[in-house]
């Protein structure tokens, strides 16, 4: 079971329980318990608006209990539906590959490009920073896996994959 839905049973247990308190003369105690002040302090000095009041929330505790807790959920951050508020709903990131991982996502797009590829289209093919596409293609220039050449439309710089 929920344990959310627990702890709303037993806030409006509670109110339930307070309200009917108010009939022996401490009316409001459960306006109070559910954060509505000043009602609450005028419903116990005037003893429940002179019971009228104390009556008709027996009907109005359940939307009473409901505001507090969605009242609760703002000041938390958080939507009714439990997600938090200062953050996307969309997730914001998305698994990059790494080390290994991301060389041989650039083989594979150097692979679909006829064998040369720009650290733009790595990024592109990878979801990686350019900072890491170019490092790693940098690390497999170094290893001799690729050669650097310029685009000579572009001027860009191409790192091209002899072996593939």
């Amino acid at each position: 079971m929920n344990p959310e839905n627990n702890q709303h049973k037993d806030r409006l247990l509670v109110s339930y329980i307070l309200c009917a308190v108010g009939f022996f003369g401490l009316g409001g105690l459960h306006r109070l318990y559910n954060g509505k002040i000043g009602t609450g302090l005028l419903w116990l000095c005037t003893f429940g608006l002179f019971y009228i009041g104390q009556t008709v929330d027996l009907l109005l505790i359940p939307g009473i209990v409901d505001e507090y807790e969605h009242n609760l959920r703002l000041k938390a951050g958080v939507s009714p539906f439990g997600v938090p508020l200062n953050q996307a709903v969309v997730a914001s990131q998305v698994h990059r590959p790494t080390g290994n991982q991301l060389m041989i996502k650039l083989i594979e797009a150097a692979e679909s490009k006829g064998g040369i590829l720009t650290v733009t289209q790595g990024v592109k093919f990878t979801g990686s920073s350019f900072a890491e596409v170019e490092a790693t293609l940098n690390e497999m220039y170094k290893s001799g896996y690729v050669k650097i050449d310029n685009d000579p439309n572009t001027g860009a710089v191409t790192y091209h994959f002899h072996e593939l």
